[in-house]
């Protein structure tokens, strides 16, 4: 039977790796899908983490990478990291290890929305709004709006610290 076969669950284990990077409780969780026992599994994961071929460290900073350049805030990287099963400590580290956030709110802005800061409250809320989307923290949006409305007491009613 393939599910007790561990060759069969290395085979499709290094199938995955070989494609991209993933957490170990991803590799579990879709080995798990396909049929191969947890306790097959235990073993599975801690020889390719022997063997270096999984490492979440390497995995959540890969992931950072990657995804502070495609544009992405902390925010959403850290839910990302958590929804792979990274612990909370290698989260942190790894977004510690990651480019100026302020400065890749503000070249997003500019990219989405051109060099001038937003003209009035609905334009800085629209461009506010965009900027949460993607993963950025208050201080991240007021940076990147220039400071625009950052010292506005009304700034705050954009509930901008809970993504969508």
């Amino acid at each position: 039977m393939a599910a007790a076969d561990p060759s069969a669950a290395r085979v499709a284990a290094l199938r995955l790796l070989s494609r991209r990077e993933y957490s170990a409780a991803e590799i579990r969780r879709n080995l798990h899908e396909k049929g191969f026992a947890d306790s097959l599994l235990d073993e599975l994961i801690a020889a390719l983490r022997e063997e270096k071929l999984l490492d979440d460290e390497r995995y959540a900073t890969t992931l950072v990478r990657v995804r502070a350049e495609r544009g992405q805030g902390p925010r959403r990287i850290r839910r990302e990291l958590s929804e792979a099963g990274i612990d909370e400590g290698l989260i942190t580290r790894a977004l510690e290890t990651a480019p100026d956030f302020h400065a890749i709110a503000r070249a997003l802005r500019r990219r989405r929305f051109g060099d001038a800061p937003p003209a009035d409250w609905t334009e800085r809320a629209r461009q506010s709004r965009f900027l949460q989307y993607r993963g950025f923290s208050n201080d991240h949006i007021a940076s990147a709006l220039d400071g625009s409305g950052a010292d506005d007491p009304s700034f705050s009613d954009l509930d901008v610290d809970e993504p969508p």
